[in-house]
């Protein structure tokens, strides 16, 4: 399995955040002995930055935690520290927000994700790439494709995670930019093409499915690891990781019921069969 230095950060601090429950301490008083903010030691435990060797051993020695696990402890600071992302280049187009993830996605298990109005970066085909960055503006479009590219060598691992995809009709319907037959004629067909693959399951949520409402999209990620299990929600301005129980649990509830109401892959196939019939019967009309 795929492990990336976010990963193992993310690991590292779970583990502190534990010890630190455990010792029945605040970050506010972690904070105190290592010199810093309380804030800095939420990020800490977060994942969302690096600690110094040094403020690993010495929130260890606090915690009271020694012998073979300090050591272990000690040995994932290291990993964690020991590698630069690899976020140069063509990658530095992803916004800050989003690397968490694009790190993680790799080092996941399973993935579930349910998308109401566009297709997810993994199933776009680079045409459809192509229009969607062309429609906001983007100043450079060939590193965002190649970027985007790139995360679907998720699907090529030996052991790549069950990634299951709920899309609702309407993602299938608009296009990046307005009405685009051949556009969204080469996403469907990508789409039929990704779900013959091994561990990628893809079911569509029809416009009639019976479903009291839908939530705004989200993604949850499991690991095999020590990693925390945690569902991404993406906004406007950025993205948010929840990984506290209860809060996954709601996600994870709302994730089944609309697999409960979304069609079967089997129905999903025939869905998407005569969806791109009725874009090439439109392209032929146009031309």
């Amino acid at each position: 399995m795929a492990s990336t230095v976010t990963s193992r950060r993310k690991q590292l601090g779970n583990e502190l955040r534990h010890a630190r429950t455990a010792a029945r301490m605040t970050q506010q008083q972690v904070a105190e002995v290592l010199g810093c903010t309380q804030g800095k030691v939420n990020k800490i435990e977060s994942g969302a930055v690096g600690v110094k060797l040094g403020d690993v051993r010495a929130m260890l020695d606090t915690f009271g935690v020694n012998g073979d696990e300090s050591e272990a402890l000690m040995n994932l600071a290291r990993a964690a520290a020991g590698q630069r992302g690899h976020w140069s280049g063509y990658r530095s187009v992803v916004p800050h927000w989003f690397r968490t993830f694009t790190d993680l996605e790799p080092a996941a298990v399973e993935i579930m994700t349910w998308h109401g109005e566009r297709i997810p970066g993994p199933l776009q085909s680079e045409h459809y790439m192509l229009k969607q960055f062309t429609e906001f503006g983007a100043t450079d479009v060939t590193s965002l494709v190649r970027n985007r590219l790139d995360r679907k060598s998720v699907f090529d691992q030996p052991q790549p995670p069950y990634y299951r995809f709920i899309l609702s009709e309407a993602a299938l319907r608009r296009a990046p930019g307005g009405s685009a037959p051949a556009v969204m004629l080469d996403q469907i067909e990508h789409l039929m093409e990704l779900d013959r693959r091994p561990r990628v399951y893809i079911h569509v949520l029809a416009l009639d499915a019976r479903l009291a409402s839908v939530p705004n999209d989200f993604t949850i990620m499991r690991f095999p690891d020590r990693t925390r299990d945690f569902v991404y929600i993406e906004h406007s301005a950025g993205g948010i990781y929840l990984d506290d129980q209860k809060d996954f649990q709601l996600f994870v509830d709302g994730w089944d019921r609309l697999r409960g109401a979304a069609l079967e892959r089997q129905e999903t196939r025939e869905f998407l069969k005569k969806l791109a019939e009725g874009y090439r019967d439109e392209m032929s009309r146009r031309f």
